[in-house]
């Protein structure tokens, strides 16, 4: 996967970033979030399955053992706009800059769509995402959300 200049970010050597859904652990994606990931915990393995399906899926892979060691998913229109979610790296590789990466990558696949606005929700991962320019909401009172559960 290319990214343009403005949004590239350096992933280590051994990883490989893939939007090809086939390669998605989804056993391992669904440990990650329903057991690691505060915004998920316990969120049922068929819930997580569908997420996968109607998504775009990024995953990072070792090139080596193919082991899937981060995931991403986008919820878009393809033509206006995206919900960037679901962003998890294994601890195992946290620091390395992949998370970072992984983020640039998506952001990168989705700026030729024209798309209006990329949004997302963080509680503690501000910064990865600074890097690659997504920024507070600018008039958060302009905002709504219906919670459902």
């Amino acid at each position: 996967m290319t990214d343009t200049p403005s949004t590239a970010a350096a992933l280590p050597d051994g990883y490989e970033i893939s939007t090809d859904a086939s390669r998605v652990d989804a056993a391992r994606v669904h440990r990650w979030l329903s057991t690691d990931a505060y915004w998920a915990m316990g969120r049922a393995r068929e819930h997580q399955d569908r997420a996968i399906a109607g998504s775009l899926n990024f995953g990072v892979h070792d090139t080596a053992s193919g082991e899937q060691v981060a995931y991403a998913r986008v919820v878009t229109d393809h033509a206006t706009f995206a919900w960037l979610c679901d962003v998890y790296v294994d601890r195992a590789v946290r620091g390395k800059n992949v998370g970072t990466a992984l983020v640039a990558a998506v952001r990168g696949h989705l700026e030729p769509l024209g798309l209006r606005r990329i949004m997302l929700a963080t509680r503690d991962a501000h910064g990865v995402y600074d890097k690659v320019g997504f920024t507070a909401l600018a008039e958060p009172e302009n905002w709504m959300v219906l919670t459902l559960r």
